[in-house]
């Protein structure tokens, strides 16, 4: 078997802070010995999540077994999600910017039994819906719960409620253009409400 060396574009900050969670979830369930320590276990993760590397690839580079590197994967996940801010939480944040930025975007998935509401006609592929606000310089604030790919962006922010929470708030955003210019006219006016709206052409 041959390997490589390969690098993750993230910080060391998030590495520790997923590590945390990690050792924090073993300490509270008394967890026996595992093949990797936590700050491995992280890793491991973040390459999948962040670079997509497949669970084969995962398994040969951390020398475990590839259920273990699933296993591992899908308990990340389930910390990470746990700690999440919801909508109103990140308000907090979003109140304090000079601007937001609000885009969706199409995380591809696997094909799952029922294909249809999955698959966007947009990308030409299946995935899922997810919004994410953003600040000036491009960092995540937050991102919302995955919706099926078929949905559309604007269809999805008002879902999870985002263009009410922006409009209430005051907060100046910013949004892509959608489909057709019909649509981004109602975009920007739905993302105006009471406060601002820019929709980039």
């Amino acid at each position: 078997m041959l390997s490589y060396p390969s690098t993750v574009s993230l910080s060391s900050r998030t590495l520790k802070h997923l590590a945390d969670l990690i050792r924090r979830h073993r300490h509270q369930h008394r967890s026996r010995w595992r093949r990797l320590d936590p700050g491995r276990q992280a890793l491991l993760a973040l390459a999948h999540l962040r670079s997509g590397d497949t669970y084969t690839r995962l398994a040969a580079g951390f020398a475990v077994g590839v259920a273990t590197a699933w296993r591992y994967v899908q308990e990340a996940i389930v910390l990470l999600a746990a700690v999440a801010e919801d909508l109103a939480t990140a308000m907090r944040r979003i109140r304090c910017l000079a601007y937001a930025i609000l885009d969706g975007t199409l995380i591809p998935i696997d094909r799952v039994a029922d294909q249809r509401p999955y698959y966007s006609g947009k990308h030409k592929r299946h995935g899922v819906n997810v919004q994410v606000i953003v600040d000036a310089v491009g960092r995540l604030v937050w991102a919302s719960p995955a919706l099926p790919g078929s949905a559309h962006d604007l269809t999805a922010a008002r879902v999870h409620g985002i263009i009410d929470a922006l409009a209430s708030a005051d907060v100046m955003t910013f949004a892509d253009k959608t489909s057709d210019g019909r649509n981004c006219q109602v975009a920007a006016r739905a993302l105006a409400g009471v406060g601002k709206a820019v929709v980039s052409r």
